[in-house]
């Protein structure tokens, strides 16, 4: 067995500048825009409560092609940016051997929930964006925005996606409320340990708030389909 010991590599200034506006890029893209996005998308979802109007209003009703784009370039784009970057950090880090307790198991859980999130944002988009925009490929008709009445069948009567759906909310809200305190450590939000302490105590208060508005917005979902039959496309 070798018992040769690992030296550390140099890392030239270039690099670590690099490396640090990276760091810097992706944590402040996994906040603005798109932890604001996903709060509002999420909160806008709660209008399933009120019927298909009211959701449709709040959810689908200003998807113009200019809405569109913009959504592409502000939302989409950051994601991606942030997605990449998110999995190099997977692949690159390595949980503290100095690090006991809590903080490792924060740091596997915020691992675990960036990859159940990869996936769930993957079936989300095609199923809400890319499967209704684009269906007319091989079922003709034309493009449409997702509905009201396909969402809540759905929910309602297909316990995969109430699931998967169920399931990728707990990922958002946790990823999204972990993500909160790697920001706040990152910009030198929080330095001291009793602020870190704080934070970690909001941080757990809005993980909850953001779990109870996600799942509320699917049980209005799977609420309202109670009044639609089961959907007929096999899903």
């Amino acid at each position: 067995m070798s018992t040769a010991i690992a030296t550390p590599v140099a890392v030239s200034p270039q690099a670590a500048a690099r490396s640090f506006l990276l760091a810097r890029l992706g944590s402040l893209f996994s906040i603005l825009p798109l932890g604001v996005w996903t709060l509002f998308h999420l909160w806008n979802n709660l209008a399933a409560f009120n019927g298909k109007n009211r959701w449709e209003e709040s959810v689908t009703a200003h998807q113009s092609v200019a809405a569109e784009a913009l959504l592409a370039f502000f939302i989409l784009g950051p994601l991606v940016w942030h997605t990449v970057w998110g999995f190099a950090r997977i692949l690159r880090s390595r949980p503290a051997v100095s690090n006991t307790g809590f903080s490792n198991i924060r740091y596997i859980l915020q691992r675990l929930s960036a990859l159940g999130l990869f996936a769930f944002l993957c079936a989300h988009l095609y199923l809400a964006w890319f499967q209704p925009h684009f269906s007319y490929l091989w079922e003709g008709g034309m493009s449409h925005t997702e509905s009201f009445r396909d969402m809540a069948a759905h929910m309602r009567h297909h316990a995969p996606t109430t699931i998967v759906y169920a399931l990728g909310v707990l990922a958002v809200a946790y990823h999204l409320a972990n993500g909160l305190w790697s920001f706040a450590m990152g910009w030198g939000i929080t330095v001291s340990r009793s602020s870190q302490d704080w934070m970690q105590r909001v941080l757990v208060v809005l993980f909850v708030a953001f779990l109870i508005i996600g799942w509320a917005a699917i049980y209005g979902l799977y609420q309202a389909g109670n009044a639609f039959p089961p959907p007929m496309d096999g899903r």
